[in-house]
Formats: C-alpha cells, structure tokens, sequence
C-alpha cells in the first residue's frame, strides 16, 4: 500500500475497531466488485471476520477519505503553482483530519471574486495595517494621515481599508476559524422565534414559537421541526453563545489570533477591529457552518433511525406459507378481498359491503363463510385503516359462524402502510393487468402477512412509514441507505429462486433489476430451476455475479441437496467431505445436528477454506437454511375498544410496535391512531436509546397514561408502574419556565409526565 493508501486504512480501522489489513483487504475485495453481503458471509477469511455493518461504514468511509486525499493532492498542486507552499503549510495539508479543515486551510490561497480587502491593498493601504500592528503607541489616525491620496480621500477611508485588510486575513485564518467552531459547538444555542402574523398558519410548529436549546443537545427530531418550520417561513433561527457572555468570549478568540493586545492606542483599534469582525463576519460564517453541522447531524440520525426500523420491519416474523384471505378495508367504497395459496399465488377476491351505505351484512358474512371454506384458509390477514376494526369484529361473527368441519383461520391485523402504493405501481399492474386497483392492494396485505420482506420490497421504502421527516433529509443519502438496509435483509434471509418475484430477486447480491428480470424469464420459459447451477444458462448471468448471488438463493427439493442450504457451491467440495467423515448419506445427514456432534471443524480447514468458513457450513448442515426471522406471533386487541373515545387512563392493551423515534415507540392497540410510549416510560430504568426496548414489529403490553381525543393523542407507558413515579432522568430540553409549563399537563412543570406531555404533543403533530 502506498502512503495515502495505508493512511486511510488506518483511520477506518480506527473507527470500525479493525485491524488496517482488515480494512486494506476489504477495500480490495470492494473495489473488484464484490458485494458487502458476499464479503461479510463469504470472505471471513479475507477479512478477518469483518460484518456486514463494519463494512457497511467502512465502504461509506472509503469513498470519503478518497474524495479527501484527491481534495489534499489538489490544494497542495494549487498552492504549490502560486509559489506560496511553505514547509508549515504543506505539514498542515498533510495532517487535516477532514473536508472543513483542509478548505479552511486553503481559503487564503483559493481563488476569489475581487474583495474590499484586494482594494485596499490595490490602494496602498496594506503598509498601514502593519505599521499599526508595529506600533501599537500610535495613534491609527495620525499613521492614517500619512496614506491618503486621490484614491483614499480622508483618514477614515485609510482604516476603512487596513480593516478590511485585516478582516479578510483573520476571517481566512484556518486556526481562528477552528477554535471558534470548536467554542461555538460547545456554547451555542439553537433558538427559534415565530414570524409575526404566521402564529395561525404554523399551529402545528406551537412549540417551537419561543424556543431556545443548546445546539450540541438538540435531539435530531427537533431539529428537524425546526428546520422545516423555517423552510415554511413560519420560523426564523438564530445559532449564537449566550448574548450575556458568549460573545465577549467569541470575541476574545478573535482577538487571540491578533495577538497579546495592550491598552495602547494601536491595541484598542485593533480590539475594535477583532470585535466588528466577529458582529459583521465570522458570527455569521460561524452560524452558516453550524446550521449545516446540525443539518448533516439531523438528516443522519432520521436516517439512521428509518434505516433500523425499516431492517426491523423487513425482518419480521413471516406467517410462512399458509393459505391467507386479504382484506383491505373500507366502508362506502366496500371491503376488498383477495385469496391467495400458500406460495402467494393470487385465487379468488370480491369485494363486500357491510357497512354504511349499503350495510349487507349477510352478503358479507356469507361471501366469507364461502371463500374459507372453498380455500381451506388458514389466517385472514386484516389491513389496519379505516374500518379495520369494524371489519375485524365482522370476520370474527364469521368465525363464530363456521361448521365445525372447516377449520378456523386466525385473524391478524396487519400494517397496510405502502399498500396503496404497490397497487397504483407500474410493478403492481404488470403483476396483475386485469385486477382492479382497489383489489391489488388486499392481495399485498395477504402477501405480507405470509413473508413481509418478499412483500415489502416491492413497495418503496419511504411510503412504508417507519421514518421520521424522510421528505426532509438527504434524499440521495437516505435512498443509499435504504438500498444497503434491503439488500442486507434479503441476503441475511436468502429467497427461494424457484418462487421470488423478480423485486425480490433484484435485491440479492451480484443481481439487480435487470439480471433479476432475466432469472424469472428463464424460469417461465424453462420451468423450475433444478440447481444452482442452472443459474449460469440465464442470459447475462457471468460469472462474477453467479459467484456473488450463489450462496444467497435456495432451491428447495432439487438435484443438489447443499443448494436449499447457505453453503456456497465453491464450497461444496469441503461439504462433502465433511459429510464422507461422518458416513452418512447427504441427505439423511442435513438437518440431523446428532450427526455432527463429534465433527472437529480443525480438521477441514485448507488453503482454501479457513476455520470461519468451515463452522458455517457445519452450522449450515445442522439447521439448512435456517432463517434468522423470529416465530410469528400477534397482538390480541381488546374487544370494545375499537376508537380513541373507548380508551381510558388506566386501561392494560396489547398492541405492535409501529415505529421506533429517537424520543419513544409509537403502539398500534387497534383504534385507528397509534399511542405513543414515550423514552421515559418505556421502562422502569433510564434509558438511552428506545431501541434497547423495542422494535417496529414487537408485541407489547401497554398502559393508557393519557387521551386526548380532539387532538387524537394517546398517551402509553411501558413501565411495570403505570408511569405513576419520576423516571430516573429526563429528556427534556433545556427551556424557559414558560415552555415548560405549557409543554405540562395539569401545570406538572417538573415531572417525567410533564416530559412526556410535550413529547406526545410534538409526535402527534407529526403522526
């Protein structure tokens, strides 16, 4: 490796808790086209054992640190051809640590727009400046004296210009610029203050009226409020130190990068100067440079936060293949019903009209009575919109009303976000041509109900709901992200190559939509694939993308037994050995752990497959296929309480989680608006990070703290007390008494509930 090479290696191992030959042959494989699930699975070896998301980091920190070192090469080339480069400048280049610093440094040598600073040097006056600075017992306005001509015309002119002078080289001063930012990163406070005359229009930014925090405290949900209320022009923002305090010290590192000051006359001009550069310049540079800081910071934690919930989602217990009925529903446009097999496979739908305004309720019950009995269904999969609990408690009088000779589905209520998406979707249409719109999306319901990721990925990730202000942030970053979240879940999972849908298919590694869309057409025209080998007779499938997708897809029932497992076909020849050590049949031995109980994994490893490679295909052998997904399990909503005017203070629910915040949960109990369970009341102990807890897709039992019907807020709690006591810390922001208060319920000013009111009232607004 070379220098720039091993430097950064060495900063990403640092970061990831790596080794810089980790990192090195990583980057390698990376570079060669490998995919980050075949690297994490495949090449333990290589890598010492990195995982899917170290290597997610260190892909994402490689493509900065090398823009970095281009940026580096660049600026010392610039430099270098202006004859400026000193032996100190060209140490400070090499030893930047990031982007900002490496500009600040080269800002004095950038090329720019002619400034007030290049005319006044134009004038003359730059000797001035430094007679000054020389000679601080002088008067500034006798030396200006001495430098007016037709171009300066009077003596203020004169110092107008040797500040100006002195403005742009301290505002171009790369250390200045980083102690400030360093200050304001630690003192500053984000405040925010409404227009005046949009108090009407912004009501749903209340809130953030009269607000002010410290910007290093800021939580990112918060931020974003914030950010987007000013983007709405209801807002303005202010990012400054303490008005009291804060700006004399500002002020003070100003006048630090001058120089030790006196009381002399030159001293105090030159005060004066590092003061009105601070008012007139850097607090400005400072608050652009913060507000971007924060900007980044929010956008990266929402995303952080979407990218969880939605692997959360994406991985969550799957129904497997059961014959489903899928309701959507709806009351006047009626209740769409699709069935589907055990594979997905679309049989039958209807649509029903129990309620309002044609009320057929026997129709109704008849028309399911029928479909479940002529499809021997085995879960009714129940959208969760409007109406779902009026058609749940319609599908249980169906269940009450069956023969004792057919069997009983299980009712399940299930997410529907994204649904109607899918079934307005290009991919939706050529899925089902002749299927009514409307109808499509109760087969999606279904669907997910059986396999939530081979449903969910056909619908796109910032329509399924589990974000936060996803429309704000970054789109090209959040869509990265997403990407690397769905790829990861589908090759942590595997797909079945025989039944996945050609979205499915386009998520495993070394695919895309393309090679994905050629899989399933050689499928149609050929039949089932028999092996993984057949892989290789799909038009565009080379090598490199057969070798990077082999391992991720099974094939059930085939010719080769290892391909229903993960073993890689490069791996086979090990596998086998393997088995031959333990003189049993392939077959018989797969799945039969008591087999390979006295198998020592030492004993296989060669110069190909080392010792990681071999315990994963033991492990493979003994549980083939195995997935990862938890057992399926469901909430029970409690009968009667169907709408937020049933709940009560008090109450004991079960519901699924539906989304997971920086400040809390929010809870599905089944009336059409999700509780929320604030941080504090997730638990009886402090916690920091509401994942510690839950996740979207958790069955969990909660208590009603709160209702507030008008506003359709419902406040939850976790905590074995009710959520009665002060939990150990709080969350709230630092605020004024008069924001404390109004955030309080019943004027509780300093309690945990107090906390939780303002925080329920924040996410409500955003739900």
């Amino acid at each position: 490796m070379d220098a720039t090479t091993t430097r950064i290696a060495r900063t990403i191992a640092g970061e990831i808790n790596a080794t810089p030959a980790q990192v090195g042959a990583a980057a390698e494989l990376l570079d060669g086209g490998a995919t980050v699930p075949f690297v994490a699975r495949y090449r333990k070896e290589v890598t010492g054992g990195l995982d899917d998301t170290q290597l997610r980091t260190l892909a994402e920190r490689l493509v900065y640190l090398r823009e970095m070192e281009a940026r580096r090469a660049a600026i010392l080339s610039s430099i270098t051809e202006q004859g400026k480069l000193t032996d100190d400048l060209a140490r400070a280049i090499a030893t930047a640590e990031t982007k900002a610093t490496l500009e600040d440094i080269y800002l004095p040598f950038k090329p720019k727009r002619r400034t007030k600073a290049m005319i006044a040097r134009e004038n003359g006056l730059e000797p001035l400046l430094r007679a000054i600075q020389d000679d601080r017992a002088a008067d500034p306005a006798a030396l200006a004296a001495g430098y007016i001509t037709e171009a300066v015309p009077d003596v203020k002119a004169a110092l107008d210009g040797a500040r100006d002078i002195l403005v742009e080289e301290l505002s171009e001063n790369a250390g200045l610029l980083g102690a400030l930012r360093d200050f304001m990163r630690a003192e500053a406070f984000i405040a925010a203050k409404v227009i005046a005359g949009k108090e009407t229009e912004g009501a749903k930014f209340s809130d953030y009226f009269d607000h002010r925090e410290t910007w290093a405290g800021i939580p990112s949900h918060r931020a974003l409020a914030i950010l987007r209320a000013a983007k709405e022009e209801i807002v303005t923002i202010d990012i400054s130190p303490d008005p009291e305090t804060g700006a004399a010290r500002a002020e003070g590192i100003v006048v630090q990068a001058i120089g030790r000051l006196g009381n002399q006359p030159g001293d105090l001009w030159l005060r004066q100067v590092a003061g009105w550069t601070w008012r007139v310049r850097l607090s400005n540079t400072m608050y652009i440079d913060l507000l971007t800081e924060l900007r980044k910071r929010a956008h990266d934690e929402a995303i952080r936060v979407f990218g969880r919930n939605l692997k959360d989602l994406l991985l969550a217990a799957p129904a497997g293949p059961r014959a489903t009925i899928g309701l959507d529903p709806g009351i006047r446009t009626g209740v769409k019903v699709a069935v589907v097999d055990a594979t997905g496979k679309l049989l039958d739908t209807a649509t029903i009209y129990p309620f309002q305004p044609k009320n057929d309720l026997r129709g109704s019950q008849a028309t399911l009575l029928a479909l479940i009995a002529r499809h021997n269904a085995d879960l009714i999969a129940i959208g969760n919109g409007t109406a779902s609990r009026e058609t749940e408690r319609l599908v249980g009088e169906v269940l009450k009303a069956l023969p004792k000779s057919v069997k009983q589905p299980t009712k399940v209520i299930v997410s529907e976000a994204g649904a109607s998406v899918y079934s307005a979707s290009e991919l939706a249409a050529k899925e089902f041509p002749g299927l009514d719109v409307s109808l499509r999306g109760a087969v999606s319901i279904a669907r997910r109900l059986q396999d939530p990721l081979a449903e969910l990925v056909k619908v796109p990730p910032e329509s399924i709901g589990v974000g936060q202000y996803q429309h704000d942030v970054d789109q090209r970053q959040l869509t990265k992200t997403l990407e690397a979240v769905v790829e990861d879940a589908v090759n942590a999972v595997g797909v079945d190559l025989n039944t996945a849908s050609a979205p499915l298919l386009a998520h495993v590694a070394g695919l895309g939509p393309s090679l994905a869309q050629n899989i399933v057409a050689h499928r149609e025209a050929s039949g089932a694939f028999r092996s993984r080998a057949a892989l290789k007779k799909v038009t565009g499938l080379g090598p490199r993308a057969f070798e990077q997708c082999a391992g991720f897809l099974r094939i059930r029932d085939g010719d080769e037994p290892l391909d229903a497992s993960s073993v890689h076909p490069e791996a086979y020849g090990v596998a086998r050995k393997i088995v031959a050590a333990c003189g049993r049949d392939i077959r018989a031995i797969m799945g039969d752990g008591s087999a390979l109980k006295g198998v020592r994994a030492e004993q296989f490893v060669d110069e190909h497959f080392g010792l990681p490679t071999i315990r994963d295909i033991l492990s493979e052998l003994e549980k083939p296929g195995r997935d990862p997904r938890p057992s399926f399990v469901t909430a029970s909503f409690t009968d009667g309480v169907e709408e937020i005017t049933d709940l009560k203070p008090g109450m004991s629910l079960e519901g699924t989680v539906t989304n997971v915040a920086a400040f809390g949960a929010f809870v599905d109990i089944g009336v059409h608006q999700d509780g929320l369970v604030h941080i504090s009341q997730l638990a009886d102990r402090f916690v920091k990070d509401p994942n510690e807890v839950v996740k979207v897709g958790d069955v969990v039992r909660v208590r009603v703290t709160e209702v507030d019907v008008p506003r359709k807020r419902i406040g939850l709690t976790m905590r074995k007390d009710g959520g009665s006591e002060k939990p150990e810390r709080s969350e709230r922001p630092q605020q004024n008494a008069k924001r404390h208060a109004q955030a309080s319920p019943q004027g509780q000013k300093d309690t945990g509930q107090g906390a939780f009111g303002a925080a329920l009232a924040e996410a409500m607004r955003r739900k």
